[in-house]
């Protein structure tokens, strides 16, 4: 009885986290995608540190970052309801609206892209190409395309 008691309150703490995550994402979709993709920028920081040799190559750390992406593409679609177009400092671009079908595309890409790197990385030269692959032609295709510039 110990041992189930902490697992069923880990798991209706699971489950209240993602009801308040799902409350966020219908009530405030610009902020649940800022704070997506700031979490996403936040790995992307790891992952060039450890490109650029200023942090040493952790496997673990690359499939974190890879996980994240994949958890951006897999919900970032759903975060871009048409009520959601203006408003609280959004830098989506209208295009978004307008290529719907493309822009989901481009996080079916990023997400596909991002579970094959973690499937295939194993040191920091298959990390290198992968991460660099993906931030290349994944989030800097996407947001040269639909994210617009803050002077």
């Amino acid at each position: 009885m110990i041992r189930t008691v902490p697992g069923i309150a880990v798991f209706a703490v699971a489950v209240i986290a993602l009801g308040v995550g799902v409350a966020i994402a219908q009530t405030d979709p610009i902020a649940a995608r800022r704070s997506l993709m700031k979490a996403n920028g936040d790995q992307a920081k790891v992952g060039a540190a450890m490109m650029k040799g200023e942090a040493p190559f952790d496997l673990d750390k690359a499939r974190t970052i890879f996980a994240a992406f994949q958890e951006a593409a897999a919900k970032e679609p759903s975060l871009f309801p048409d009520n959601s177009k203006t408003g609280g400092e959004t830098a989506a671009d209208p295009k978004i609206w307008e290529n719907m079908d493309d822009f989901k595309a481009r996080f079916a890409k990023l997400g596909a892209d991002a579970k094959d790197a973690a499937a295939k990385v194993t040191d920091l030269d298959s990390f290198k190409a992968a991460f660099g692959n993906i931030g290349k032609n994944d989030c800097g295709g996407c947001h040269e395309k639909y994210r617009i510039k803050k002077s």
